[in-house]
């Protein structure tokens, strides 16, 4: 075989159809992989004539105690509580934070990985966002961990999540038992994880429970209203349809009070004729009049799982493959809007 010159390290995963930390692994001979991948990647290199660029080894060892966090929505309550709180955990560990605000725009989100990486951060944060993380624009090894976000190829991914599947069955179960039986959802019509477990979780709800799953009942939002604005009109068109229903489960607290107000706008009693749920447990859930039952995440233990993840994963410390990705629990919170 003829030997390629300058062979790259994702080239060798490609070719050894294994991940780009992985062959990092077998050519520092540090860290979990088996003897037959590690024949293959080194059969790869031998094939190729691949050298260590020590040069650039050392480029990548040298730490500059730097992470990079990529946000979809600052302004989002839950967010910007997620992205203190890890601030906040990698300042006491001597590091600083790249905050970086994509919009939900995945053209941002490319320019900034690529941004974060010729600044030599150590380490990548991405919380929800889109689903396929642009790894192929690299040109270093970056630990990444996930929050809310399971890549598509999540195989060799780490991330940390809530349960949202159960967060969406317990939202349902809780109208179910307040005596609901025409459920709606408003959900974002987007194939993310996280509103997909939700949407999921709330259809095993009513299967569990004998209720008959209905297509007019889910009122999947459209990303450029996708929020209270949505929410509201999606309920309003509902009303004026004349579509019956006696519950509602918003798969954020900002679609439950988009709900809760055009329920109020067409003099419909919040929860006497119809109850709603909505998921976060943010300020406005508490706020509201009524106030609106929700699903509470735990921001806090998200943000210190996720965080310390990375920073294992930055000082090189071995992870066994139960370590890579935490799917933490949620909890109801009861208020008003289904008493």
């Amino acid at each position: 075989m003829e030997k390629k010159k300058n062979i790259s390290i994702k080239e060798i995963a490609k070719l050894s159809n294994v991940s780009v930390a992985t062959v990092s692994r077998v050519i520092n001979n540090n860290g979990r992989f088996s003897e037959k991948t590690r024949e293959r990647v080194q059969k790869i290199i031998k094939d190729y004539g691949y050298t260590t660029n020590m040069a650039a080894k050392s480029l990548r060892m040298a730490k500059s105690k730097t992470v990079g966090l990529i946000v979809p929505n600052i302004d989002n309550e839950w967010f910007s509580q997620l992205v203190l709180e890890i601030e906040n955990y990698f300042f006491k560990n001597n590091y600083s934070v790249f905050i970086c605000n994509t919009s939900q725009n995945e053209e941002k989100e490319i320019a900034y990985f690529k941004s974060l990486d010729s600044k030599m951060v150590d380490g990548i944060i991405c919380i929800s966002g889109i689903e396929e993380i642009p790894t192929e624009i690299l040109t270093r090894d970056i630990p990444i961990v996930c929050i809310d976000r399971k890549p598509k190829d999540h195989s060799e991914a780490y991330y940390v999540e809530s349960n949202h599947y159960s967060g969406g069955y317990l939202a349902t179960e809780e109208l179910i038992r307040q005596g609901c039986k025409r459920i709606a959802i408003v959900s974002r019509n987007k194939t993310l994880s996280v509103n997909r477990q939700r949407l999921e979780g709330y259809k095993q709800a009513l299967k569990d429970y004998g209720l008959e799953e209905n297509k007019e009942l889910e009122l999947l939002l459209n990303s450029n209203q996708a929020n209270y604005d949505g929410a509201r009109e999606v309920i309003n068109h509902l009303i004026k349809e004349n579509i019956s229903f006696d519950g509602v489960f918003a798969t954020n607290d900002w679609r439950a009070y988009g709900v809760l107000v055009g329920l109020l706008e067409n003099d419909i009693q919040v929860p006497d004729e119809v109850k709603v749920i909505g998921f976060d447990d943010i300020f406005i859930s508490q706020s509201s009049h009524p106030s609106i039952s929700t699903i509470k995440q735990n921001i806090p233990e998200l943000a210190k799982t996720a965080s310390q993840l990375l920073l294992d994963l930055m000082n090189d410390a071995l992870i066994k493959d139960e370590q890579k990705r935490y799917i933490l629990p949620v909890e109801v919170i009861r208020r008003d809007s289904t008493k």
